[in-house]
């Protein structure tokens, strides 16, 4: 893999963003306000989920007006944590922050991905009421791992300083 990140390295691209004044804080910024929006998104549907909200109001009508908003930070932080990482691709890969990051967005995209197979087929039974405990886990889980992505977020930055 460290060819590979090399080779990444050496992009004209990532050289630029690597040693422009601009560039690199630039994106960081970009990608901090795509990470906080994405969060922020997620920990509203979590909380209903954990019954800390308004259970009055439908979960599929709260996901359906939040997830294009989560959808598109996604995007935008993945773009952008994907242009910061190839700016360092071989010191950022060999960090343990970066590395447990990584780990903990593997965690949380399956635990999104059993959420949606598994209990969200179900919502209908309980889209009012108060979600089953197997959905209070997956709510608790989810916050549970994005303020670990972001805590390590800014550990790998202070560990790349």
């Amino acid at each position: 893999m460290t060819a590979l990140w090399s080779a990444l390295e050496r992009l004209p691209w990532s050289i630029a963003i690597r040693e422009g004044s601009y560039l690199f804080p630039t994106i960081e910024t970009v990608h901090v306000l795509a990470i906080t929006l994405l969060v922020g998104t997620i920990t509203i549907v979590d909380l209903r989920l954990l019954g800390l909200t308004d259970s009055g109001k439908s979960l599929r009508a709260l996901s359906a007006q939040i997830l294009p908003f989560t959808w598109g930070s996604f995007c935008v932080a993945t773009i952008s944590g994907a242009l910061m990482f190839a700016s360092r691709a071989t010191v950022y890969a060999g960090t343990a922050p970066f590395q447990a990051k990584m780990g903990v967005l593997l965690a949380a995209g399956a635990n999104m991905l059993l959420f949606q197979v598994i209990l969200f087929r179900d919502v209908a039974q309980w889209d009012r009421l108060a979600p089953p405990p197997r959905a209070k886990l997956a709510g608790a889980l989810s916050l549970g791992f994005w303020i670990a992505v972001v805590v390590l977020g800014r550990w790998t930055g202070f560990v790349m300083s």
